[in-house]
């Protein structure tokens, strides 16, 4: 067993765990933030895809040892205290851009890194930046409309 003391969510947390314990299974099963996905397990889907200090990773592909004395942000982290849900996730219900929502915690952490980068985007542009992600419902459109919507608002404000 190793020693880990990560933030997540903003939150401290000191855990033992497995050497070979992957950050995902973490996330997942000892702090029960099952808004991270597990998916293909290879770091292809981006179902697992968080925030490693601000950087968007897949938590599939990395140790817990890894992410000691880092910051992780799941999707829970995103809405505020009160509820309120942050501009990514309200962008996504305003273009309709989820069907089963499997895949949406992924391309929301996805999306607050590109927002975070705070530079206008093309078409072309969010189409690559999205390519870690895959959803087998939809074809893209609504989901490639939400966030060029939001990373050309967010970069004229």
């Amino acid at each position: 067993m190793i020693d880990v003391s990560l933030k997540v969510n903003g939150e401290l947390h000191e855990v033992a765990v497995d050497p070979r314990r992957l950050l995902l299974d973490l996330l997942r099963d000892d702090l029960g933030l099952t808004g991270t996905k597990r998916g293909c397990e290879e770091g292809v889907c981006g179902g697992c895809t968080v925030l490693l200090d601000g950087r968007n990773v897949k938590s599939c592909l990395l140790l817990a040892g890894q992410v000691s004395g880092k910051s992780v942000t799941t999707v829970e982290g995103l809405a505020a205290e009160d509820g309120k849900l942050n501009a990514v996730q309200e962008a996504f219900i305003e273009h309709g851009a989820l069907q089963c929502g499997y895949c949406t915690p992924g391309f929301i952490m996805t999306t607050m890194a590109l927002v975070a980068a705070g530079r206008p985007l093309n078409e072309a542009e969010v189409r690559e930046a999205l390519t870690g992600n895959t959803c087998r419902c939809t074809g893209y459109v609504h989901i490639v409309a939400a966030v060029l919507d939001l990373v050309n608002r967010k970069s004229g404000e």
